[in-house]
């Protein structure tokens, strides 16, 4: 009975574990999201449309929308290196080096580069 008892223990707090996990993403999705909305910061609608946020006023259409991201952007260090500093691999881009300016910190960069690449 005792094992019992402890498995049955064991298994809730993993499910509690799981959940506290979830809640912990959905939060950095929402502080990545806010970040790349908040036009003093990532600004991102300012030259990118965002076509899963049909709130969105007044996107751009300067830069490409951003869309499948993961099948864009497979890699995520690979997206995080073009908003780091987009120069690097197109050195005409009108997309400002956000890591390399220090325009958001290494932290803001990664919660942009997570929700983006959710996209």
């Amino acid at each position: 009975m005792r094992i019992k008892t402890t498995i049955v223990f064991s298994l809730i707090a993993s499910l509690g574990l799981v959940s506290l996990s979830f809640a912990a993403e959905d939060a950095a999705q929402a502080d990545g999201r806010s970040l790349a909305f908040d036009r003093k910061m990532g600004n991102c609608l300012a030259c990118h449309a965002i076509p899963s946020e049909p709130k969105v006023e007044s996107p751009g259409n300067i830069g490409p929308p951003l869309a499948n991201m993961k099948e864009r952007y497979p890699d995520r260090a690979k997206l995080r290196a073009q908003i780091w500093d987009a120069t690097v691999a197109n050195p005409d881009t009108s997309m400002p080096p956000f890591g390399r300016n220090k325009i958001l910190t290494d932290q803001e960069i990664d919660l942009v580069t997570d929700y983006i690449q959710g996209l």
